[in-house]
């Protein structure tokens, strides 16, 4: 009788625990934020449980490819920068996203993290810069504002708000003096596109003297929403 020839051995997958949902990995000029002007690796997830009327990235709800965090790590580092950014989508809407900002910040990166604001912040390495986009009225998503992430923030995080109309801005200037955001963390107003002239908002805040900073995304000025730029 002959025996039963044995099986080559298979490669097994990498455990589900160790993967995400990646839809891009490149390389480009962070565009807004303390970090603006830096070369910057951005990891960007995919989904988004939101559905902001200005969303640039929408190409990133759905579709992308698993990657194992050790290989987010590696194409990370083929590209030699210092600069990290984690977005998406929502990154958050990934559990396992807690875990790539860890390893990224073991790995000596300078981390930031661009969060809706949706979801709850609190576990995220400390080492991250956190920054929270509060959804304005003009959003159509100020209903998923997590408020209670604001006491979370600190001089290492920012907020930002994408302005919409003249009563985004009241809103939000509301909302900073209210919480006194710009004693936590740096705060900033940005003008959506086509939405609201950039040069009017300006002038808002320097006329309420509002304690906020005012920025314009590089990238856009750049490369015109070039996607993976």
């Amino acid at each position: 009788m002959h025996g039963v020839a044995p099986q080559a051995p298979t490669a097994s997958a990498p455990p589900v625990a160790d993967r995400l949902r990646i839809t891009e990995i490149f390389l480009s000029l962070q565009g807004e934020a303390l970090d603006a002007g830096w070369p910057t690796v951005f990891v960007r997830l995919t989904g988004c449980p939101l559905r902001c009327q200005y969303c640039d990235t929408a190409y990133a709800f759905h579709g992308g490819e698993w990657h194992t965090i050790d290989a987010i790590l590696a194409e990370v580092a083929a590209h030699g920068v210092r600069h990290v950014c984690v977005t998406g989508g929502e990154p958050l809407a990934q559990k396992r996203c807690i875990g790539l900002l860890q390893r990224l910040c073991d790995a000596g990166y300078a981390v930031s993290l661009e969060t809706s604001g949706a979801l709850d912040i609190g576990q995220v390495d400390p080492r991250v810069s956190r920054v929270l986009d509060i959804k304005t009225p003009g959003s159509a998503e100020v209903h998923r504002n997590h408020w209670d992430n604001l006491p979370l923030l600190t001089p290492h995080d920012q907020v930002k708000f994408v302005i919409c109309s003249r009563e985004d801005y009241e809103w939000a200037r509301g909302v900073v003096l209210e919480h006194a955001l710009n004693a936590r963390c740096t705060v900033w107003f940005s003008p959506s596109k086509q939405e609201v002239d950039p040069r009017a908002l300006a002038d808002w805040i320097v006329a309420d003297r509002l304690p906020v900073r005012f920025q314009l995304q590089l990238h856009k000025l750049l490369w015109d929403d070039a996607p993976g730029r």
